[in-house]
């Protein structure tokens, strides 16, 4: 039987990068092909081109064995083609309803919307795939997994077979994951074909059928978990052997560094987000804050960095008090922030690379002479830094937003880890990130424990809490339920405790 989809010798070139170089992939009906490799692989770019987004320069696509030539989104869509983005594309003050018929609208007399037949259709489909979705809801008011869920319905509303997952769990909550994944067995259950891109090697050994490893813009290999484990494919993606687990030596903890107390935060919504949170994070330690997100971490992040003020509570740095520092007071006095969202608090998409690394040195020398800035400086910087920090960037002139997002996160990671530190404030530092950049930036962050730095580590992948940690502090709806030595702790423990089961 033939393939549901096929490409074949797929090539795409932009300036100074080849991304796809050749590429053969092909897609049976009713599996789930994973899509591995590095950030910068070429794999999002091969499923632009599929989806109509980009013209590919060389090569040929083939549906159910014709033939075809798709040269926009809805040329895909008449194939029965669908994508889901890794940033959704959804209207945020629209219904479900509005946003699922957006572009293909059903009409009823007099030329009028006819939400109600819509509203129908979508909650068959939601029934059907286990999707629960509520189509009068305002997509403002949904959490991201249910977001995601919104752009799986418009898929299927325009009867799509073959759905392209862009990196579908870089926002997701781990029950959120298993969520999707079972929205995902239901989908092929019915016939559907997934092409599933990631990075993360334990999704897809428990999740595909098949698995396509690219390397820099060219496919080394097809395989099946059963043939592949987590080292195999780890080495596929990188071309060289990756250290899965980190070595660390014991921390020696030394004064406090960083010292909360009794802090109060407000969310968006004014209510409180965090609670009467108290603890300390000391030179040479790295403290783990584990939780479900959306349990008050991004609040005291933001508090802690300046971003946020708290109604109450104190916070100190090095002894001296910061409760109302701003972000620029907070920088100066030797600290640095890898922020959760790195596209809002990290970067400015608009700019280059090279303005990018210094967007909080900037004024200082060398890259400022007066009032005026050195370009020279900045330029040689950005070169320095790119190499590395191994940032894949056509130039350092490049701008920020034509970067994917792994390498986005390096630009923050070299631009913070490139000056003296006492303090680093990590918030989902490896989001979206590939192994080997997971590697790298799992061995900077111990080196800056064992540099004698104070590491508050904040992240929801449990995996990354338990190996980097030495403490590791629960955060359970805006509190602090529990601090636990992290070799004196099991994973199973943990994940009781992000539970809100309090230990006696």
């Amino acid at each position: 039987m033939a393939p549901i989809l096929e490409l074949r010798g797929i090539t795409k070139q932009f300036p100074g990068v080849l991304a796809n170089d050749h590429i053969d992939l092909t897609l049976n009906q009713g599996e789930v092909l994973a899509l591995l490799g590095e950030n910068g692989a070429g794999k999002t770019t091969l499923m632009n081109i599929l989806y109509g987004l980009y013209k590919p320069d060389e090569g040929e696509i083939f549906v159910r064995g014709k033939k075809i030539d798709i040269h926009s989104p809805s040329d895909a869509i008449a194939q029965g083609i669908g994508m889901v983005h890794q940033h959704f594309m959804l209207v945020p003050v629209f219904t479900v309803t509005d946003n699922v018929m957006l572009g293909d609208e059903y009409v009823r007399g007099g030329g009028f919307l006819d939400r109600r037949r819509a509203a129908a259709r979508i909650r068959e489909i939601s029934r059907q795939y286990n999707l629960q979705v509520d189509p009068d809801a305002y997509i403002k008011d949904l959490p991201v997994g249910l977001q995601q869920r919104v752009e799986i319905i418009k898929l299927l509303f325009r009867e799509a077979e073959i759905l392209i997952l862009d990196e579908p769990t870089a926002v997701l909550t781990p029950q959120e994951v298993d969520e999707l994944f079972g929205i995902m067995k239901s989908l092929v259950e019915h016939g559907k074909s997934i092409i599933f891109i990631t990075h993360k090697l334990r999704e897809v050994m428990d999740f595909s059928d098949r698995i396509t490893v690219i390397r820099a813009g060219k496919v080394v290999g097809t395989t099946t978990p059963q043939e592949a484990d987590q080292n195999k494919l780890a080495a596929m993606m990188v071309g060289r052997q990756i250290e899965l687990q980190i070595e660390k030596k014991p921390a020696e903890p030394g004064e406090v560094v960083l010292q909360v107390r009794n802090l109060k935060v407000l969310d968006s919504r004014n209510l409180i987000a965090v609670n009467d949170v108290s603890f300390d994070v000391r030179a040479g330690e790295i403290l783990g804050i584990a939780g479900v997100q959306g349990n008050g971490q991004t609040e005291l992040v933001r508090a802690v960095t300046g971003l946020l003020h708290p109604i109450s509570g104190e916070i100190r740095f090095l002894g001296k008090k910061v409760t109302h520092a701003t972000p620029k007071e907070f920088f100066e006095l030797g600290a640095a922030h890898i922020p959760e969202d790195r596209q809002k608090d990290g970067l400015v998409l608009t700019y280059p690379v090279k303005d990018n690394l210094v967007l909080n040195t900037y004024y200082h020398p060398p890259f400022a002479r007066g009032v005026m800035l050195h370009q020279p400086s900045i330029y040689t910087n950005a070169e320095e830094l790119v190499r590395k920090f191994d940032i894949r960037t056509p130039s350092v002139m490049t701008m920020l937003s034509s970067l994917s997002g792994g390498n986005q996160q390096k630009v923050i990671v070299a631009r913070e880890f490139s000056r003296p530190i006492k303090l680093l404030v990590a918030s989902q530092p490896t989001r979206g990130l590939d192994v080997g950049s997971i590697e790298y930036i799992h061995h900077r962050l111990v080196e800056k424990r064992d540099e004698g730095c104070a590491v508050l580590l904040v992240s929801t992948e449990l995996d990354e809490i338990m190996e980097l940690s030495d403490r590791i502090a629960v955060m359970y709806r805006g509190r602090i339920i529990v601090t636990v030595d992290a070799k004196e702790v099991t994973k199973e423990q943990i994940g009781l405790y992000m539970a809100g089961v309090v230990p006696a």
